[in-house]
Parts: C-alpha cells; sequence; structure tokens
C-alpha cells in the first residue's frame, strides 16, 4: 500500500489522480520561472495559503495538481481549482507530524516543516474522497 504523506480538505471530488514532482512555490516570480521553463505538467504546485492569487496563471496553463498548507475550499485558490478542474488539496498536513495549522495561530515551522518534507517529492494527489484529499508518495 502506497504510503500518505498528507492530507487536508479536498476542495471538489474527482477521478483526476494527477502524478508529479512537488514544486514549492513562494513568489510569483517561482510561478513565471515554472511556466516559462516548459515544465508545468510535470509538477504538483506547493503554496502556502489558499488566497494565493499569483498561482492563477499556472491554473490557467495547464497546472496538473495542487496543494496548499493553509486555507479553505471555499478561498480564492479553491474557487479557481474548481474552475478549472484542477485537483487540489488545502490546507495541507503532514501525516507524520502533530503540527496542524491553526488560523491565526501557525508558527513559521508549521510551513517550512511541509516544505521541506515534500518539495522535490515524487507524489500522487487522491481527490476521490468527498472531504479528505491525500497526497500519496510515488516511488
Amino acid at each position: 500500500m502506497a504510503e500518505v504523506l498528507a492530507e487536508g480538505f479536498n476542495v471538489f471530488d474527482t477521478a483526476k489522480s494527477p502524478s508529479g514532482t512537488v514544486k514549492y512555490l513562494a513568489s510569483p516570480a517561482d510561478v513565471i520561472s515554472l511556466i516559462q521553463s516548459g515544465k508545468l505538467a510535470e509538477h504538483i504546485l506547493l503554496v502556502r495559503g489558499g488566497t494565493t492569487t499569483f498561482l492563477a496563471p499556472a491554473l490557467s496553463m495547464g497546472a496538473i495538481g495542487v496543494i496548499t498548507m493553509s486555507g479553505a475550499p471555499e478561498s480564492h485558490l479553491g474557487i479557481l481549482s474548481r474552475e478549472f478542474q484542477t485537483p487540489c488539496v488545502m490546507t495541507a498536513h503532514l501525516t507524520g507530524s502533530e503540527s496542524r495549522y491553526v488560523v491565526g495561530n501557525t508558527d513559521e515551522s508549521h510551513f517550512e516543516e511541509i516544505a521541506g518534507s515534500l518539495d522535490g517529492r515524487k507524489v500522487r494527489l487522491d481527490c476521490t474522497d468527498h472531504e479528505v484529499g491525500r497526497v500519496v508518495a510515488e516511488n
């Protein structure tokens, strides 16, 4: 059985199960650089928040999957992911960690732990459950 690395809110039910290498995008410049590299479709995009509007160009240009470390399915990025039918796991937490995102009370180390653990990993998104989206390790 494949290892579930992280779980979060599933933004919408979909049979799509994209796989790729997680790419942490911390800034608009990171998004533009990835788009210009021509390798957008090779990556599952990891961003910090659900209001990360700078990801919109990537969604419109064929992003295959998104993971956020905060935000709700009702947030701007959740709405965009549904509109573009891009599987999205929001407010993901590492299954092997006790750290959880709490609005207004989340230490920076929470975000660093997730980015450090997932960035560069080959994963698959499982968004078939109505409520829980999963980030599954691929070998």
